[in-house]
């Protein structure tokens, strides 16, 4: 079988396994977006899974959309694991382990374990053999540098809490506190970045969302009551409203830096912020814009690009970097 003869056919076993893996079955929509495939080739793609497939249902919604379900579940217990991923799921524990998320990394690696149990011991060890070469070869073997400690315990009493969800107790030691403070608060989730934190309502203090940050809650525990969460609130719409993990209503606002000419093509493979507008100088300079909080979040990464970066606004910001501006780093980030 020649390699195009052969990558239809893989193509034609994965979306088997998608139309199996989804409740509700697979779309001609949906393997476009899952397969990146045009709608014509999405549509000799289905055609193909019910030659290979007898047994496979199609439907079609009220919208009269068409789709496709394996009922049978035993194709994809035939898969097993692919190296691929399970690489991909140990790239994941060792995030974890960095971002020091104690609960993630227990749940990913019980997970690895409980799918490399369903395997034949001779297929579990050669697929950990691939995944091992292939994370080494990312450079995800071992990756130095600092990263946060938090307590697992902590982690794991916000975890049950927000599963509740459940109001908690936390001993919290903020920056001017010499002593920590007992607080009963709603939790609303966790942001891991430069420093974790748990974003919280604390009881009897308004309704405004606080920011306690990990490696200071000193205590956690559950209480027994639960509290109706804001419908209203969005992690990942909260979450953009900070350049990191830090927010700040007093900060929050218009952000725009331009980078030299001699920095442009590394600034534009970044993201910057979710929601970043680049344009183009004729000097050949790129100029990058985006609204978020954490000022000194900023500096910090501002700080890796020398003199290559101009802080337009916010003028506070300009101010706290103007004076560490180095023509000295032999790279850009």
């Amino acid at each position: 079988m020649d390699n195009k003869r052969l990558g239809k056919a893989l193509g034609i076993m994965r979306l088997a396994e998608e139309a199996a893996a989804r409740p509700g079955g697979i779309s001609l929509v949906q393997i476009v977006d899952t397969f990146g495939v045009t709608l014509r080739t999405a549509q000799r793609m289905s055609r193909a899974l019910e030659e290979a497939f007898p047994m496979v249902q199609t439907r079609t919604d009220k919208e009269r959309r068409k789709w496709w379900q394996l009922p049978d579940s035993r194709l994809l217990h035939m898969q097993g694991i692919r190296d691929s991923e399970l690489s991909a799921l140990e790239m994941g524990i060792r995030r974890a382990e960095r971002d020091g998320a104690a609960t993630e990394v227990a749940a990913l690696t019980t997970l690895r374990n409980r799918l490399l149990g369903t395997m034949p011991p001779t297929f579990a060890r050669r697929a950990e053999v691939d995944a091992e070469a292939l994370l080494e070869a990312r450079g995800h073997a071992c990756r130095p540098g600092p990263r946060a400690q938090y307590s697992a315990h902590v982690l794991g009493v916000i975890d049950n809490a927000l599963k509740g969800p459940f109001t908690m107790e936390i001993d919290y030691a903020g920056a001017q506190d010499s002593m920590p403070r007992s607080r009963a608060v709603e939790p609303y989730g966790v942001l891991f970045g430069m420093r974790g934190y748990l974003i919280a309502r604390e009881i009897g203090n308004g309704r405004k969302y606080r920011h306690f940050r990990l490696d200071r809650i000193r205590r956690a525990s559950l209480l027994q009551n639960s509290f109706m969460r804001d419908p209203e609130f969005d992690l990942g719409r909260h979450d953009a409203q900070a350049f990191g993990s830090f927010h700040s209503d007093d900060e929050y606002g218009p952000v725009e830096w331009r980078f030299a000419p001699s920095a442009a093509d590394v600034a534009r493979t970044f993201i910057f912020h979710p929601d970043q507008q680049i344009q183009d100088e004729a000097d050949g300079s790129l100029t990058v814009r985006f609204t978020a909080a954490g000022w000194l979040e900023m500096a910090w990464h501002l700080y890796q690009w020398g003199d290559v970066v101009e802080v337009i606004a916010p003028p506070e910001l300009r101010t706290l970097v103007e004076a560490h501006h180095r023509n000295d780093f032999p790279s850009l980030p």
